[in-house]
């Protein structure tokens, strides 16, 4: 039970979590990296894992809830995890895979957000916008982040101030868990730009392209080929727009050469729940998440597939990571296709 003696007063999603940590936890690791407040209320900030413990091992994290308001990409997180914890009871490949990768989940990245129906934290900061570095070149007003005040949406917080607990103990968990090994992926799930669900990787800051772009690349094409009509956008954020103090493009920064750590955002696009039910507009979390059942559980079928996907990506790893002689000409493939949009 990670609930300690604290005020009773929750949220859905993070009673969840509770239930799912209760009933297995003799098959995860459960880690309470931080706690952050909400007025009088406290909540942890609780990651799971499972699989190997082989620090040189392959891994995955599974991030949600950065953003209060998106509550769908935390749903789609913890529903991945209980499917997976099921599939335990049975399936002797899922455990076999699990010998050689480690899984882990951080559902809530944001409780106190969520908890107040905010897209940023409690003290009005946007998570996504609060890494010291800056962008290069122009951003879009506001939305690309800003420093005026957390009375406008975007705050990224103030200049030289320390970042935010629940960004450090996001940047810890990649630290500890991701970057510290040779090959590992996140996935950070949100909701709320476009029509399409995209996939995102570095750089949101700049459109120079990122080191590792042939094993990004390969990713997209083994995933096109395993699933041809997936319908995602895969390409640079920085395609879309450039924004001001991205934790993952941080992270993917800081990390240590050799070491492969590929971060990828999943957008889920709003705008088709919004179009097919526009009263989803006078609600503040249905600008962000579907609000028909029957629209919520076909977001939560549709990606599993690409969940899936990545654990096996890391598991076969040996079998598709360029080499150096072969290197050279992924990267030019690469270039090809993610070149650097001709306007702006």
């Amino acid at each position: 039970m990670i609930r300690p003696a604290w005020d009773t007063d929750s949220f859905t999603e993070f009673d969840e979590l509770t239930s799912i940590l209760d009933k297995a936890s003799n098959q995860l690791d459960v880690r309470v990296v931080s706690e952050v407040r909400a007025g009088a209320r406290a909540f942890p900030l609780v990651t799971a894992s499972l699989g190997s413990s082989d620090p040189q091992a392959p891994a995955i994290g599974f991030f949600g809830g950065v953003h209060g308001l998106e509550r769908i990409g935390t749903q789609l997180v913890l529903e991945y995890l209980k499917a997976l914890l099921e599939r335990l009871e049975w399936d002797d490949l899922l455990a076999a895979q699990l010998q050689s990768i480690r899984l882990i989940f951080f559902p809530i990245v944001n409780p106190g957000g969520m908890f107040l129906n905010t897209r940023a934290n409690p003290n009005g900061v946007d998570l996504m916008r609060n890494a010291p570095q800056n962008a290069e070149g122009r951003v879009p007003f506001l939305a690309g982040g800003q420093r005026i005040g957390p009375w406008l949406p975007w705050y990224r917080g103030r200049a030289n101030a320390t970042m935010e607990a629940e960004s450090m103990a996001l940047l810890d968990v990649v630290k500890q868990e991701l970057m510290s090994r040779p090959l590992s992926f996140a996935v950070d799930c949100h909701s709320g730009f476009g029509w399409d669900d995209s996939i995102w990787f570095p750089y949101a800051r700049t459109d120079r392209q990122m080191m590792h772009l042939p094993e990004m690349y390969l990713l997209k094409t083994m995933f096109e080929r395993a699933h041809p009509h997936h319908g995602y956008a895969f390409e640079p954020q920085s395609h879309q727009y450039r924004l001001h103090g991205d934790l993952w493009d941080y992270a993917y920064d800081a990390t240590t050469p050799p070491n492969i750590f590929l971060p990828m955002t999943l957008e889920l696009g709003s705008w088709r729940w919004i179009r097919k039910n526009p009263r989803q507009l006078f609600s503040r979390l249905g600008i962000f998440n579907p609000v028909k059942a029957h629209r919520t559980r076909r977001v939560l079928r549709r990606h599993v597939s690409f969940l899936d996907f990545l654990t096996r990506a890391a598991f076969a790893s040996s079998r598709w990571l360029p080499r150096d002689d072969v290197r050279a000409s992924v990267l030019e493939r690469a270039s090809a296709h993610w070149q650097r949009p001709a306007t702006r």
